[in-house]
C-alpha cells in the first residue's frame, strides 16, 4: 500500500503531465548549500551587470522556506517551447525561439494555478506559491535536485530525452511528498561546442556566464546603448539568442511543442529583413501584443535592429 507522500506525488505528476508539462520532479525544500558560494562569487564579480534584482533577496534565493512558510517540497516542472517552424527569411534579424508565441509567464502561471487548485481539491488545504522566472528562485538548481537534468556548460538545464528548449517553473508547497533522486551525472563530457560557438565569449568557463557579454542580456536587459565592442558579434540577434542551445548535441532530441499558446505569429515568421528595419510602433504592438518581446519595448527592439544593421 502506498503511503500518502508517495500517493500524492503520483497524483501531482500525473496531473502535471495532463496539463501539458513535459517533466515533473520533486525535491525537499531545503537550503541550497552548494549554490550559495557560487551565487555569492558570481554577484561579487559583477557578472550580473545591470540586473540589480539578482542581488535582492539573497537568502530567499537559497532557501525556499523563507518564501513559503512551513514549505516542505519544491515541485519542479518543465514546459517545451521548441517550435515546429522558424523565421523564414535567413537574413532577417532573429528572435529567440522562446518568444515566438504568447508570453510564457502568462501561459505557465495559469497551468501552475490549475495544478495548485488540483492539489487542494484532491489532497486538502495546502499552502503554496507558483513561480515562473520572476521571483528569487534558482530554477535550475531545483530542477537538478528534482532529478530532471543536469546543468550544462552554457548554464542551461539539459535533459537527456528532450534537450534544453523548455521553460522551468516551480510550485513550493507546505506538503510532505516523495522526493526524486537528484541528478548527479554530467553528460556534457569534454564537449565545448557551446563555449566555442558563443560570438561574444560570454561563457567564461564551464558553467560561468558573464551576463554583460551575453547577447540575450545585451538585447533585453541592457537599457543603455550597446557597446561598440560588440559590433559584428551579435550574429543578427535582435531579441535573445539561441546559439549555445542550437549547437548543443543534446538538442537533436528536441521535438516540437504542442502548446497552442506558443504557436508563432505567422506575420512574425514571414517578416523579411527590410520589414524589421522599417517596423513601426503600431506594427510592433500588433505582432507582440501578448509576447515576451514587449519587455524590450519598441524603443529597445529598434535599438537592437539598428545596432546589428550598422554592424553588418
Amino acid at each position: 500500500m502506498l503511503n500518502n507522500a508517495s500517493r500524492y506525488s503520483k497524483l501531482i505528476k500525473a496531473e502535471a503531465l495532463r496539463l501539458g508539462f513535459m517533466q515533473c520532479g520533486i525535491a525537499k525544500a531545503d537550503f541550497l548549500e552548494e549554490e550559495a558560494p557560487k551565487l555569492e562569487k558570481w554577484l561579487h564579480n559583477n557578472h550580473h551587470g545591470q540586473m540589480a534584482y539578482m542581488e535582492n533577496h539573497f537568502d530567499k534565493r537559497l532557501d525556499p522556506r523563507l518564501l513559503v512558510e512551513d514549505s516542505r517540497s519544491v515541485i519542479s516542472l518543465t514546459l517545451n517551447y521548441f517550435p515546429a517552424e522558424q523565421q523564414q527569411d535567413p537574413d532577417a534579424p532573429k528572435i529567440s525561439k522562446y518568444a515566438y508565441g504568447m508570453d510564457y509567464h502568462q501561459v505557465i502561471k495559469d497551468k501552475l494555478y490549475q495544478l495548485l487548485n488540483f492539489i487542494r481539491e484532491e489532497i486538502g488545504e495546502v499552502a503554496g506559491r507558483a513561480f515562473v522566472d520572476s521571483a528569487p528562485v534558482l530554477d535550475r538548481a531545483w530542477a537538478k535536485r528534482a532529478g530532471i537534468g543536469w546543468i550544462g556548460k552554457n548554464s542551461n538545464l539539459i535533459n537527456k530525452k528532450s534537450g534544453s528548449f523548455f521553460f522551468l517553473a516551480e510550485l513550493i508547497v507546505d506538503l510532505e511528498l516523495e522526493y526524486d533522486q537528484p541528478f548527479t551525472a554530467d553528460h556534457c563530457g569534454t564537449c565545448t561546442k557551446c563555449i566555442d560557438a558563443c560570438p561574444t565569449d560570454a561563457i567564461l568557463s564551464p558553467f560561468i556566464i558573464d551576463a554583460k557579454k551575453c547577447i540575450s542580456y545585451l538585447t533585453i536587459e541592457l537599457k543603455e546603448e550597446i557597446d561598440q565592442d560588440f559590433k559584428g558579434k551579435m550574429d543578427n540577434w535582435m531579441f535573445g539568442c539561441d546559439i549555445c542551445q542550437d549547437v548543443c548535441p543534446w538538442n537533436r532530441f528536441s521535438a516540437p511543442h504542442s502548446e497552442p499558446m506558443f504557436k508563432p505569429n505567422e506575420r512574425l515568421l514571414q517578416m523579411k529583413r527590410e520589414d524589421w528595419q522599417d517596423i513601426t510602433e503600431d506594427v510592433f504592438k500588433t505582432i507582440f501584443k501578448n509576447s515576451a518581446v514587449k519587455r524590450t519595448k519598441y524603443k529597445g527592439l529598434t535599438r537592437n535592429i539598428d545596432f546589428i544593421k550598422k554592424s553588418s
